[in-house]
């Protein structure tokens, strides 16, 4: 039990930079902050906000964005100090191995798996159906049958239909297309994104500007028509209104569901590797990227919430939709184009994360390093986990339908944000003589309350996705158990420490 609980030494993750087996140091602040913004602008902004709005919280969705960014702004400050303090790929993977063990390590390692994978499935998702509304401007279309999941769950009766379909086929193409760019390199990724965010932010602009002058007051009255709350803890909601299928409603509700809008920020960490400057320009890329989208979020769902009431928003395409409700059909040409580069920004930061959190788990020998840990020789991506990762998305976005996919994903996020909250009160503790070029202000203030609203948003997601999690980390300690903990680099290195020396004197010992 104590070896699964040891931890690896901050020494060693500052020693194991020097290898030769490393990514490429080639990302500026600016480059790092349109990372972080092309994963958060674009499924909030042009798919969740649909779904919140729609089912969970109404006009209400407005304060949903605020409580779900004052949380992520707690959670930001923390994976800044982090990054600043190891500049390693990993992320909170790499953070949990330093302060809480090997074990605490895997679980959140096995978490951002779930994180990563299943948010880019649900992306591409959203980006299938921007764009059958951006062909249908054309009059074009793609058989029904190749358009969406087969299956999908209806949260006003509780109960799963079938769609009548087979297999998302845009989900695939996209997810393929975005595969093959991250395998040629992250100087064409990074280069890929800056164009698209640039292309996004201008359209999000567009959308505010223009949206505003349609905005109709009465449409924000009832402000919260499910109320304020939506707590429960599984299954028993403690505060607001339950849905027929005994899901949560209300504003903390529409908080937790669009809580995935956020989750770019933390990607950002994800590349400390790749930075030039790592401990100046990834706190800078984390805090901004979070706090310019979330006043982008703000404001956009007011605008959306004003034109439209809530109930008639479309659930696939809300923001174009809206523009084509109000009389504005060429906007809707505008807004369906940003938003498919938006959102395949978005997909494309997400599978660029997701290999290296992997990376970093197989250089301590936790998943096959032959797979995951495989660096290509001339492009240094880690070209076979991306290619994995790739298949894995497009298998996920085709089959599995949007509202699963996005719930899923936001439990799985919390608990990441959760354990880095908690890990950075450990680590003041356990190496408070650590240099830190970024500290996190009034700690232990922020991190317990980081800990504290995800913990709230956590229980105001319905009772399913704990299920799903646990199942998930069930499938995941099978796969420590039985492989990482016997090819752990750390417990070998441990165990060859132990061992007496070949002449079997003590000295050498």
């Amino acid at each position: 039990m104590r070896n699964l609980f040891e931890k690896k030494p901050l020494a060693m993750l500052l020693e194991e930079m020097k290898h030769e087996n490393r990514l490429r140091r080639i990302l500026g602040p600016v480059q790092l902050s349109s990372l972080g913004i092309g994963a958060i602008i674009g499924t909030g902004i042009f798919v969740l906000t649909g779904v919140a709005a729609h089912d969970k919280a109404g006009p209400a969705l407005i304060l949903s964005f605020v409580v779900a960014g004052i949380a992520c702004i707690f959670a930001a400050l923390c994976y800044a100090e982090f990054a600043s303090m190891v500049p390693v790929a990993g992320s909170a993977y790499t953070y949990a191995y330093a302060t809480m063990g090997e074990l605490f390590a895997w679980i959140i390692g096995w978490d951002l798996v779930l994180e990563y994978t299943v948010a880019s499935a649900t992306v591409a998702h959203g980006w299938s159906h921007y764009f059958l509304d951006f062909i249908s401007i054309f009059g074009l279309s793609i058989p029904k049958v190749l358009t969406n999941a087969p299956f999908d769950f209806n949260p006003a009766t509780g109960l799963v239909s079938m769609t009548g379909t087979w297999f998302d086929l845009p989900a695939i193409v996209i997810a393929a297309i975005v595969t093959v760019i991250l395998v040629k390199g992250i100087q064409e990724s990074a280069t890929f994104n800056t164009a698209m965010v640039a292309l996004k932010v201008v359209v999000v602009f567009f959308v505010i500007i223009v949206g505003a002058m349609y905005v109709k007051p009465e449409n924000w009255r009832p402000f919260a028509p499910f109320g304020l709350g939506g707590i429960s803890f599984f299954g028993k909601t403690l505060w607001g209104q339950t849905g027929a299928g005994g899901e949560p409603l209300g504003m903390l509700a529409g908080s937790a569901m669009i809580f995935f809008a956020y989750i770019g920020f933390d990607s950002v960490s994800t590349h400390a590797e790749e930075a030039k400057n790592p401990q100046r320009d990834v706190p800078i890329g984390i805090i901004a990227s979070l706090i310019i989208c979330t006043v982008l979020y703000i404001a956009v769902t007011a605008v959306l919430t004003g034109m439209v009431p809530y109930d008639k928003i479309s659930i696939d395409a809300p923001v174009s939709n809206a523009f084509a409700q109000v009389g504005l059909p060429w906007a809707q040409f505008i807004i369906s184009l940003a938003a498919l580069a938006g959102i395949t920004s978005v997909l494309l930061v997400m599978m660029l994360s997701q290999p290296r959190v992997f990376l970093a788990m197989a250089r301590d020998g936790l998943v096959p390093e032959s797979i995951f840990g495989a660096i290509h020789e001339k492009y240094r991506t880690p070209h076979k986990s991306t290619i994995l990762t790739g298949f894995v998305v497009a298998l996920l976005g085709a089959l599995i339908p949007l509202r699963i996919l996005a719930e899923l994903v936001n439990i799985g996020t919390l608990l990441a944000f959760v354990i880095v909250c908690a890990a950075v009160l450990i680590m003041r503790r356990t190496n408070p003589e650590a240099a830190r070029p970024f500290r996190c202000p009034m700690v232990p203030l922020v991190p317990i309350l980081g800990i504290v609203f995800c913990m709230v948003l956590m229980f105001s997601l319905p009772v399913e996705n704990w299920i799903r999690l646990v199942v998930w980390l069930g499938i995941g300690f099978v796969i420590y158990f039985f492989y990482g903990r016997h090819h752990s680099v750390l417990a070998k290195n441990r165990a060859a420490a132990a061992l007496p020396p070949a002449d079997g004197t003590p000295e050498a010992a």
